[in-house]
């Protein structure tokens, strides 16, 4: 049953960019940090990152079936565009994959406080007649990105796969359209591991990509996913649990060990055994180190105010965010994202007390 219910959240989440153009759950804002608390319920509302959306909008239905007086609404349409609706208090929360820079935070006046809530993989994710699997180089992936790598038979991926029958077929590239942390967190990646990527696109949530019609840009994690799907040739870069449910076949990548890593739960845990939270709870893993070490791994953030006017809302937050490290990690896994550290379950339970 826990099965069917995930499917349904990431189905629909994709189902609905392939049928209106953009996925997310409706979402409702008001000054001051989003709707007043009104009728005995209080509403929460949030905007963001598409990148955990299958997980947060499963956490947050969850969350408000089992609270009497509770509601949770979350609108998935981009990190910087969560980050934006933060600043200007249309929302009572904001997540994004790309933490907060000082500058960003310095323009809310109630503080902010960033909470680590889901950790997931950025998966390469193609659509390939006949292949099932396929070994990507860091050279080979950094040179499809930049638009110097255009053919699937080129020898530079054929060397990394004796034995499969690559096609004389060009690649297409599917890329987001909006402001992201997805792009972010693989752009900081590319710029970690290229030298032609660090002086050419860099890191960031938007980049200048290369001008070629075998570029194609989607909006959100889901419609990437679904622009792939319909895309015969097509590579593209999304969270590993849109790829995992839709069964989208996801390349293995090269890590820093250079052993050849495909997307799992063991070796997302692997990429985030070395890192150490600071005590902003802002970490980067732009290049993990370790023989099992998924390459391109992130925490992902909800954003908080620190001072809340409505204070029913500053407890209903701390609520949602508690039953998310608690009842919510159990079911991470099997949505493709990798539940957090005990270590950083308890700084962001202390981070908490931040919030009033």
């Amino acid at each position: 049953m826990l099965h069917q219910m995930i499917w349904r959240s990431m189905a629909m989440l994709v189902m609905g960019w392939l049928c209106v153009g953009c996925g997310g759950a409706a979402g409702t804002s008001g000054g001051g940090g989003g709707d007043q608390s009104s009728g005995g319920t209080v509403k929460l509302t949030g905007s963001g990152a598409s990148f955990p959306a299958p997980l947060y909008e499963f956490w947050f239905k969850e969350y408000s079936d089992s609270q009497d007086g509770v509601r949770v609404d979350y609108q998935a349409k981009g990190s910087g565009a969560g980050i934006k609706d933060f600043i200007n208090k249309t929302v009572d929360f904001g997540a994004s994959d790309a933490a907060m820079k000082d500058e960003e935070m310095a323009e809310v006046a109630d503080g902010v406080q960033l909470l680590p809530m889901t950790a997931g993989e950025v998966v390469l994710a193609y659509n390939l007649e006949g292949v099932n699997e396929i070994k990507l180089t860091r050279e080979a992936y950094a040179n499809i990105f930049l638009g110097k790598l255009t053919k699937w038979n080129d020898p530079a991926i054929a060397e990394a796969n004796p034995g499969v029958t690559l096609p004389d077929e060009g690649i297409t590239v599917v890329r987001r359209a909006d402001s992201s942390g997805t792009t972010f967190v693989f752009t900081q990646h590319l710029t970690a591991i290229s030298e032609d990527w660090a002086n050419g696109p860099g890191t960031g949530k938007t980049v200048v990509w290369p001008a070629s019609d075998k570029f194609i840009a989607s909006p959100g994690n889901d419609g990437v996913t679904a622009t792939i799907k319909q895309t015969p040739g097509a590579i593209g870069y999304i969270e590993y649990g849109f790829a995992k449910q839709t069964k989208t076949a996801m390349a293995s990548l090269q890590n820093n060990a250079g052993k050849f890593v495909q997307p799992s739960l063991e070796s997302g845990q692997a990429a985030l055994a070395n890192v150490q939270m600071p005590p902003d709870l802002r970490a980067w893993l732009p290049d993990p180190e370790g023989d099992e070490a998924y390459p391109i791994v992130s925490y992902t953030w909800l954003l908080c105010y620190k001072k809340y006017d409505d204070p029913q809302k500053a407890e209903a937050l701390k609520g949602l965010v508690k039953y998310c490290l608690t009842e919510g990690q159990k079911v991470s896994d099997k949505m493709g994202y990798v539940p957090l550290p005990e270590s950083v379950v308890s700084l962001v339970e202390q981070a908490l007390e931040n919030i009033e």
